[in-house]
This record gives C-alpha cells, structure tokens and sequence, in this order.
C-alpha cells in the first residue's frame, strides 16, 4: 500500500501540474495555439516556424498533415509528393472551425500543456494497473483507480472539445471543474491508502459546515472562470495594453464573485475558530485560511493594480490548492467521525 500511496502523490503532483499549465495557457492566450487534436498542426512534435506550414513544391506529405493556405487549415488526405505547383485535390479543409493562425509561443506552450496531461495521464494509468493487486482485499481501491483513468480520458476529450469550440465559454469551465474532480478522486485514494491516520476530536456539527465551506469554495471557482471570461471578452474587444479599462465596467457576476468571498471568508473563520478552540485537530484549516487570504490579496491586486502579469493564473490557482485541501479536511472529517461511530 506504501508503493500505491506514492503513485497516487505522483499523479496528484501531476494533475496539478497540468491545471498550472493550463493557467499558463490562458494567461498568455495559448489556448488556439494547436488548432487540432490530439496532434498539433498534424504533427505529433509541433512546428516552430511557418515555413513549416507552408506549401512547398517537390516535398513529401504525410496523411493528416496540416498546412495554411488563405487563411484556411488544410489536412492532406492522403501521403504524397508534392509538384511544381499547388493541386488542392491533395487537401481537405479542416472543418472542425475556421481558425487558421500560427504563433509559435503560443503553439509550444499548449503542446507542453498536453505533454503533462499526457503524463498525468499515465501516471494514473500505472496507478489503476498498481491497484490491481488489491482487488481482493479492498475493490473500492482498484474501482476508483480504474475512474481515475476513465475521467483523465473524459478530460482530454473535453479539452478537444475547447479547441473546437474555439475555447467557449461553457466548455472551458467544464473543463476546469473536471479537473477537480479528478484532484478529489486521486486525493480521495491518496487518503485511504494511508497506513495510519492522525488523531482527530469528533464534533458533531463540524462535517456539514465543512462540506458547506467546500461548496461554497466551487461555487466560487466557477464564478471566477465566469468573471475570468468576461475579462478575455473586454482584452478581445479593448485589445492589449487596456488593462486599466478590463474592469471598468464589470457585468452582475464580477460583483457576485467578489461579494460571494465574505461568505467565504466568513465561513472558514468560523471553522478555524471552531477548531482551535474546541482542540479538534484539524490543523489543515489553517492551511486553507492562508490561502483564502492569499486569494484576497491576489484578487485585489488585481482589481487595484490592473492585472500585473501572472496575477490571474495564480489567483485560479490558489483556488485549485484551496479545494483540494478543503477536501482531504472533509475526508479527515468523515473519518473522524467514522472512527467516534465504531468505538
């Protein structure tokens, strides 16, 4: 269980690593930089200049290859060598949607974003074959490792369904809440395969408003990609270097989300207050209140200070960090009260 329990922490590591680069992704704009999927431009290994993408006489041509012509994506239908001049019978036009525009910053930094849900994606892999020898002794282990690679592949079909959305809305913030998910699952596995658990005091009114807090924290991260949205909109419409003007005229959802924080806020202290107070050591509370303040204070930079560069992918996430330490403490909530039951 030892060996299983580090794979898990593994994964973890690595599920968080693809939700930063996701954030890298959005934070420069990189979200269209792989106009495909799985494959980037055609390629397994993405171009790094547009003479890549580029028709050119008497060269060979893989199926599926994808080259710009007139602003369009066009995917050869089959392999051959191209002639002196350009034959479009060889071509199909990509149909999957009209964006049709290369920049290679933007192309290898979601390449490196599918990289690491690729690895993540076999880490939790080795997890489920790992969780095979415990289908005896416990199933529920090797069922939910099993899940763990079942969502990593819902994930990646959801993240195709971004770049053929052309990165709506609704989409992206599935995507994000999947990711979550997934963190719960993995933390979840991560905590039962623990070989001794820490002694904790039984309240009997400390579980629900827990679970209450965690509500409200998704609640709050969904409101974010919301906002976050609106801030994408105003950059498209204002254009770069307007930071000052992002926020200048905020929609109802910027208010809720930034009103929804005191209940936030409010609701942890409480819990913190509750549980030093009464010695019921759960001492990862002080862990969540450090990041709820650290969320207020990247908020507020962000708010006052314009936006300085990196703001909002650090804000999103602190906001990760923060559910899935809210809920391991619901998972040591639970177990607590499972241990007062059977004594």
């Amino acid at each position: 269980m030892v060996q299983f329990r580090k794979i898990a922490k593994v994964s973890l590591i690595l599920v968080y690593l693809v939700i930063v680069a996701g954030a890298v992704v959005r934070m420069t704009g990189s979200g269209m930089g792989c106009p495909d999927w799985p494959k980037c431009f055609g390629h397994y290994i993405p171009p790094t200049d547009i003479s890549e993408l580029e028709w050119h006489p008497n060269i060979s041509i893989k199926k599926g290859q994808v080259i710009i012509v007139d602003e369009t994506l066009q995917v050869a239908r089959d392999d051959f060598k191209t002639s002196t001049s350009y034959d479009a019978t060889n071509w199909e036009r990509y149909t999957k949607h009209d964006y049709a525009v290369f920049n290679p910053t933007h192309t290898w930094i979601e390449y490196i974003n599918r990289l690491f849900g690729a690895l993540a994606g076999l880490a939790t892999f080795v997890l489920a074959l790992y969780s095979l020898k415990f289908w005896k002794t416990n199933k529920k282990i090797t069922v939910l490792s099993w899940l763990v690679v079942f969502a990593m592949g819902f994930q990646g079909w959801l993240g195709a369904t971004v770049v053929y959305s052309v990165l709506e809305p609704v989409k992206i913030t599935v995507h994000m809440v999947m990711a979550l998910v997934i963190v719960a699952l993995v933390l979840y596995l991560i905590f039962v395969s623990k070989s001794t658990k820490s002694h904790f005091v039984y309240d009997p009114t400390l579980g629900k408003w827990i679970i209450f807090a965690l509500c409200l924290t998704l609640i709050q991260i969904v409101l974010g990609t919301q906002v976050r949205q609106f801030v994408d909109e105003q950059i498209d419409l204002l254009g770069p270097g307007t930071n000052d003007l992002w926020l200048h005229n905020p929609d109802l959802l910027f208010y809720l989300h930034r009103s929804f924080s005191i209940a936030v806020v409010a609701l942890n202290l409480f819990l913190g207050y509750k549980i030093y107070s009464q010695k019921l050591g759960f001492t990862k509370i002080y862990w969540v209140l450090l990041l709820i303040l650290a969320e207020i204070i990247s908020g507020m930079v962000m708010f006052y200070a314009d936006f300085p560069f990196s703001s909002q992918s650090l804000h999103l996430i602190m906001a990760s960090l923060l559910f899935g330490i809210q809920y391991y403490l619901v998972l040591e909530v639970v177990y607590a009260k499972t241990s007062h039951k059977t004594l």
